[in-house]
């Protein structure tokens, strides 16, 4: 299994991996057509995803994973790269070019998602380094309550299954964070402050004070009584004997000897192969062959450009420099919720605001619906902002845009507008629910997950607020640009700390100088950067890959562009790598220019 973040939350995807009866040649003729050998390829994939990843196959509608967690063993993490290896030989004896353009593009995409697990499973960092400052294999465990489906009897005799087999997928991945105190592959002191209250938050002494008892609230129609009270009683003995003792385990373990052997240094690069390791982080995370030098560059670049546009907006609100009206906009009161209720209010109401633009910006919208909540009391503090958690049409799961509603004095509302536009519609739920949604093989609508893309859609949205007229204040105009400034400056900060020696300090400092993000804000990301490095740098790269290639359309077509035509090109591919992107862009346009003749 594998973990990647989407502003700030973690999602669980399926890896591209394979089954030893899935070995070279199985079930295919040397005379069958390039299409036909892809094809049954593509299929052998996805029907081993679907059985190595139980909550995949969930979440799909598929039964197979029914009662059953992924086996997240060192054991199962190599029998996945050997197999990818081999998938990929098959793949790589297809010749791409006798492919129609359909199939070549996901044949593309297909290699490149096999190739980055091949070539990060090579790293004892993927292989140990399994917690971040927010959470581990925990935190995805701790959502099955609300992400699960519960219709049937089935449905809940499933969930329980799934509890009793928490201890074994605990104890798996605790051999992992053991490995990684013997191998010095712990995360750095400075990030990880709070890390042992959070997973302590997650322990209940009764099963029906936890949130995993909310599914058993109220008994569905389609449970007689008999059963209904045998699951509760499973799951009671789940969470009491086997659960919350698992997770106390690995409390104790980290409390006791994971957090006294935690770095010193906030850079991956200085633990052995640090720097190969983060070299490959930087082309996974952004599909392309830049380096960490060439980022940092690229990201002073846009730390210039952007500055110089806040400093335009503090002289229209009447104020002297750029730092007198960012200080003003993170002391003054009138900028500020004075309740989690009004700060849910708030961020509802925009959201409301905002779908109604969306048939103006695309041709076509996604079925699946979604929701404004809270982040989880128990996952709230020190979190970010906010985050979205995909949801699912075959579980009956709406896509969820979560809003932190701790330290309210951190939370500025001006900062709103480009949130939402970020974590709901157009960006995080529109691209991933319509993803969901495509006429595409089941492998590329569930299976396949590219940070560039999907974060730089979500960045590239938030300048979509400019043409629905919400950034209609100086402070929201503001809020805007500190939050572009905020991923221009993780280009710098990132390349710095794993590149260039800096401290956490003065990333903190860094961030501290060009945005207009609150201290604890700053702090929270900064943390997020040391424990998941690279990750952070894919929004920027993506969203100015997006951004080139909307104005190159724009010029090549003049007055036949068509906005929710390219939006809808943009997409029309789910999440793919930046250079398949660009080229399926090229061949769109010239498809336009042919038309308008």
């Amino acid at each position: 299994m594998q973990f990647h973040d989407i502003a700030g939350r973690q999602v669980r995807t399926a890896m591209l991996s394979g089954a030893a009866a899935l070995m070279f040649g199985c079930g295919a003729s040397a005379l069958a057509a390039p299409a036909d050998d892809y094809r049954e390829l593509r299929d052998a994939i996805w029907q081993d995803a679907l059985d190595r990843d139980p909550l995949l196959a969930t979440s799909v509608g598929d039964r197979r994973g029914d009662g059953r967690l992924g086996d997240n063993s060192l054991e199962a993490d190599a029998a996945r790269a050997a197999q990818a290896s081999r998938f990929l030989a098959r793949l790589e004896a297809i010749d791409a070019s006798a492919l129609p353009e359909d199939l070549a593009v996901d044949r593309a995409v297909v290699k490149r998602a096999l190739e980055d697990e091949i070539r990060g499973a090579a790293f004892d960092q993927s292989r140990y380094m399994n917690l971040t400052n927010r959470g581990g294999w925990f935190s995805w465990f701790a959502s099955l309550a609300y992400r699960s489906p519960f219709f049937t009897a089935a449905d809940y005799e499933s969930y329980v299954a799934r509890l009793e087999a928490f201890p074994a997928t605990n104890d798996a991945a605790l051999i992992k964070v053991r490995g990684a105190v013997e191998r010095g592959l712990t995360q750095p002191c400075i990030a990880m402050e709070g890390f042992a209250d959070t997973v302590q938050a997650g322990i209940f002494s009764e099963a029906e004070a936890s949130p995993y008892w909310q599914p058993f609230a109220n008994r569905p129609p389609a449970v007689d009584e008999t059963r209904w009270m045998q699951l509760q009683q499973r799951a009671e003995a789940a969470l009491e004997e086997g659960v919350f003792p698992a997770l106390q385990r690995f409390a104790d373990y980290y409390t006791s000897d994971y957090a006294p052997a935690c770095r010193s240094e906030a850079g991956i690069s200085s633990t052995s192969g640090g720097a190969e390791y983060y070299r490959w982080l930087v082309a996974n995370h952004t599909t392309t062959d830049l380096t960490p030098d060439q980022i940092h560059d690229i990201g002073l670049a846009e730390v210039a450009r952007i500055r110089a546009e806040m400093e335009s907006v503090a002289g229209e609100a009447g104020f002297a420099s750029r730092e007198a009206y960012i200080e003003h906009l993170r002391t003054d009161a009138r900028y500020y919720a004075k309740s989690p209720e009004e700060l849910m209010l708030e961020a509802s109401a925009l959201a409301k605001q905002i779908d109604g633009w969306m048939p103006r910006l695309f041709g076509t919208l996604p079925r699946q619906p979604y929701t404004v909540s809270p982040i989880p009391a128990a996952q709230a503090p020190g979190n970010t902002t906010a985050y979205y958690e995909p949801g699912s049409l075959d579980t009956g799961q709406p896509g969820i845009y979560r809003v932190n509603t701790t330290q309210l004095d951190q939370r500025p509302l001006w900062e709103l507008p480009a949130l939402g536009v970020h974590e709901a519609v157009p960006g995080h739920h529109h691209q991933i629910a319509l993803q969901q949604e495509l006429d595409l093989h089941p492998l590329r609508r569930n299976g396949t997950f590219f940070t560039a893309f999907v974060e730089g859609w979500g960045l590239y949205s938030e300048s979509l607020g400019e043409e629905m007229g919400l950034y209609d204040t100086p402070a929201r105009r503001m809020g805007q640009l500190s939050y572009d400034m905020w991923r221009a400056a993780r280009l710098v900060v990132d390349t710095g700390m794993y590149a260039k020696g800096w401290s956490k300090e003065r990333a903190v400092a860094f961030m501290a100088d060009n945005t207009a993000l609150s201290a604890a804000n700053i702090d929270a990301e900064v943390n997020r950067y040391i424990t998941w490095p690279g990750q952070a740098l894919g929004y920027k790269i993506g969203q100015l890959q997006i951004a080139e290639l909307r104005n190159r359309a724009e010029t090549a077509l003049g007055a036949s562009f068509d906005l929710r035509k390219f939006h809808d090109a943009v997409l029309e591919n789910g999440a793919i790598p930046l250079d398949v992107l660009e080229r399926h862009i090229d061949r769109w346009i010239a498809a336009q220019r042919r038309s308008a003749r």
